[in-house]
C-alpha cells in the first residue's frame, strides 16, 4: 500500500539524516582536535619566547639606541632590571636608563622571531636625552 511506503521512505530519510548528523559530528571533533593542537603548537612556539613589552618604532642615527644595534620593530623583552612581569610604563625604562649613565645595560630583544642581546650605554649625546 502507498501507506507503507510512505513509512519505508520516512525510515529511511531518518537513518540518511543519522548518518550524515553522525558524519558531521566526526568532521567537526576532528577539527576540533586539529585546532588543539594547532594552538598548543602555537602556544609552545610563545612560551619559548619571552613576551615583549614594548616595540622599538624609531631609532636616531648616531644615538645610543642606533650604536647599540638596536632596530625599528625590535620588540624589547628585557630592559636592564626591566621586563614583562614589572613593567608599568615607559617611565620605568626612562628610570633605568638615568641610573646607567655610561654604562653598559643589557637588553634583550625579539627580531624576526629569535632572542637578540644587545648592549646598551646610555649617555648624553648632542643634547638630546640619553637615548635620543
Amino acid at each position: 500500500s502507498p501507506a507503507g511506503l510512505q513509512n519505508d521512505h520516512k525510515a529511511l530519510m531518518k537513518q540518511v539524516e543519522e548518518a550524515l548528523h553522525q558524519l558531521h559530528a566526526r568532521e567537526k571533533e576532528k577539527h576540533a582536535k586539529d585546532e588543539a593542537e594547532a594552538l598548543a603548537e602555537a602556544m609552545s612556539q610563545a612560551q619559548s619566547l619571552p613576551q615583549a613589552f614594548a616595540k622599538v618604532n624609531a631609532v636616531t642615527p648616531g644615538s645610543p639606541a642606533s650604536i647599540s644595534g638596536l632596530q625599528v620593530d625590535d620588540e624589547i623583552v628585557e630592559f636592564g632590571s626591566v621586563n614583562v612581569n614589572n613593567f608599568q610604563n615607559l617611565q620605568n625604562i626612562a628610570t633605568v636608563v638615568q641610573h646607567s649613565e655610561g654604562r653598559p645595560l643589557s637588553v634583550t630583544v625579539l627580531r624576526s622571531g629569535k632572542k637578540v642581546h644587545v648592549g646598551l650605554t646610555p649617555k648624553r649625546w648632542a643634547g638630546k636625552g640619553l637615548l635620543g
